[in-house]
């Protein structure tokens, strides 16, 4: 099987989450890029996305850890919709860990130097359509 390039940028920011390495994790990120912390709340921009992942992963306490799962990616002109599953390690708050897996949506740009950045980041998927 064919892996996308894409997978493999996505598995860097997903270790790049995991380690809090947040300057690795911004160079696969569009200067204009957008993403979904919550539904009904969007970063825009290098500078918001990346205080926002720190947010997040000290909300997790550092230990957020995220997963591929399946995934589709469908080219378009220069860019990519990737529909994928997206697995979250947490901890419960209790000892344990929490394990949940999104349907996630993302969109990539092909940058005229080969790499792909991401533009749109939402984890969320198709469910943001069930928060009103």
């Amino acid at each position: 099987m064919n892996t996308h390039p894409i997978r493999q940028v996505i598995e860097a920011c997903d270790k790049a989450i995991s380690d809090r390495d947040f300057d690795s994790l911004m160079a696969h990120y569009a200067v204009d890029a957008a993403l979904v912390i919550k539904p009904g709340m969007i970063a825009r921009g290098k500078n918001d996305i990346r205080k926002a992942f720190i947010a997040i992963s000290d909300y997790f306490q550092d230990q957020l850890v995220v997963e591929q799962g399946e995934m589709q990616v469908i080219e378009g002109a220069q860019d990519a919709l990737v529909i994928m599953e997206t697995v979250l390690h947490f901890p419960d708050g209790q000892g344990g860990t929490v394990t949940t897996t999104r349907r996630a949506t993302y969109v990539f740009r092909h940058e005229p130097d080969g790499r792909w950045v991401c533009t749109i980041d939402n984890s969320y998927g198709t469910s943001l359509l069930d928060h009103k």
